[in-house]
């Protein structure tokens, strides 16, 4: 028997910044959207929990996080349905070659998967932390900042003692000012951002001046600088330890050095979250700049492919009130592509995003170029481990391009780096960087995995339980022929 499917206008999928206000400004725009998000609750990485976190003292996280409430009112009242704890893991499109048909979407919530047919797709799925493959970073006790700071507003929970935070980028300082804030001891900061970086960032100074991060940043280094000793121009970390993380080596302008610690937080910036806007067949570009592949979008946020679009982090690093501005910006053009409002009326109506999205997005060069990960820890070499998966080391991947491997795609064919549960996501960028390294050629010129669907693992049991449908019966019936 035919099932009677869920269908939409536009499905929005991440309940970021981007996501949240793309979905109001559509459905007050007269659009039948559907939000899907893997999380409890909506907020994204950004403003994780915003409505359910146990941290209610508004200092400790800092008034641009809560924010984030402002985005969750408008959204709740703005008509679009919310589906939490749902994981996009298949799309495909319904008729082809007609973009109208719109696509079948593939997802699961707690365990049970679900069809869902959209005319529309905007991609929210926001930044992931780079990669930061260092010798011993796959002990227990290592973990990113960002999933140090998913820990605090999530469950309030914080370190108990012997904390140290490593790398570069504006998220490092954040977490340990947050910290402090709610009263946890910080030993050292090991800041990995190289000597003359200020010097390459000066250009891009007269924007920042005028941008919202100035006074905000001050504010925030004085208050970590005071009361948390920083190891400038790191250039080697490895993490020690039996079992369980018990020091941090590392390699200072000052020479070497060692601290003891139980918690060691990584972090050198982040990249765009890639891997459902590869697997749909977007192209990408590589920006220089970031070291990081970006999806290939117009003023729209239109992507290569009909029908979908990419907002937020997703569609390039620019922090979240430029994601917020992007997703109300995509919302418009889709809006306008359904024919709910006429051109005219998107261009109008579009010209306060763009204005606030300029003003948010003033200064970010400076940031942009003063922590740009260093080559060191984005090329490892010997035996620091590159893909967690698989157990794959940099070594081997360096080894295997001498071999005649020209590619991430047959990297996976000699070692299964990018073949593991996490698809990818953290191996991704390092193995495409290591390729370019040892065959001395531009990263552009490497590519990145091929990846397809289902891009989240899932039971047999999710399978199994997947509705049947006119289309996805024809789709067996093609992969039979």
């Amino acid at each position: 028997m035919t099932m009677k499917q869920t269908t939409c206008e536009l499905l929005v999928v991440g309940a970021g910044p981007a996501g949240l206000a793309a979905a109001t400004e559509a459905a007050r725009a007269g659009v039948d959207v559907i939000l899907l998000d893997e999380q409890p609750a909506p907020g994204g990485q950004i403003y994780r929990a915003i409505t359910t976190t146990p941290v209610t003292d508004r200092k400790v996280l800092g008034e641009d996080y809560w924010h984030g409430s402002e985005l969750v009112g408008p959204f709740q009242a703005s008509g679009a349905r919310y589906e939490p704890r749902a994981t996009v893991w298949a799309v495909s499109r319904m008729t082809a070659p007609q973009p109208d048909e719109g696509f079948e979407v593939a997802y699961s919530v707690d365990g049970e998967a679900r069809l869902l047919h959209a005319r529309e797709i905007l991609l929210a799925t926001g930044a992931q932390e780079r990669p930061f493959p260092i010798p011993g970073w796959t002990l227990p006790g290592v973990i990113t900042a960002g999933a140090a700071q998913i820990l605090l507003k999530s469950a309030g929970v914080v370190p108990g003692s012997r904390t140290v935070l490593a790398g570069c980028g504006p998220l490092l300082f954040l977490v340990a000012w947050q910290y402090l804030n709610a009263g946890v001891k910080i030993d050292a900061i090991l800041e990995t951002t190289p000597p003359g970086r200020l010097g390459k960032a000066l250009p891009h100074a007269f924007d920042f001046l005028r941008s919202p991060y100035l006074a905000k940043g001050l504010k925030l280094m004085r208050a970590v600088k005071r009361e948390i000793r920083i190891v400038r121009n790191v250039s080697a970390l490895r993490a020690l330890g039996d079992g369980h993380v018990q020091r941090v080596a590392y390699t200072s302008a000052s020479g070497a050095g060692e601290l003891p610690v139980d918690q060691l937080l990584l972090h050198q910036g982040v990249v765009p979250n890639v891997n459902l806007s590869r697997a749909l067949g977007l192209e990408h570009d590589w920006n220089a700049a970031l070291d990081c592949w970006e999806p290939r979008l117009d003023a729209w946020g239109a992507s290569s492919v009909p029908g979908i679009a990419i907002a937020g982090d997703g569609a390039g690093i620019a922090g979240a009130l430029a994601a917020e501005e992007r997703g109300r910006i995509a919302a418009l053009g889709i809006a306008a592509r359904l024919g709910r409002i006429d051109t005219a009326r998107r261009d109008e109506r579009a010209a306060a995003p763009r204005a606030a999205l300029a003003r948010a997005t003033r200064g970010r060069a400076f940031f942009d170029t003063l922590y740009r990960a260093p080559d060191a820890f984005r090329r490892p070499t010997g035996d620091t481990i590159v893909c967690r998966c698989e157990e794959v080391t940099a070594q081997q991947v360096r080894e295997t391009v001498k071999l005649g491997c020209s590619g991430p795609n047959q990297m996976k064919s000699f070692l299964r780096c990018g073949m593991g549960p996490c698809q990818g996501r953290y191996c991704g960028l390092t193995v495409t960087e290591l390729i370019a390294d040892e065959r001395g050629v531009p990263t552009q010129d490497v590519g990145y995995y091929r990846l397809r669907f289902p891009t989240k693992p899932l039971t047999l049991g999710e399978l199994a339980s997947l509705p049947q449908t006119d289309a996805s019966r024809q789709a067996v019936v093609r992969l039979k022929k």
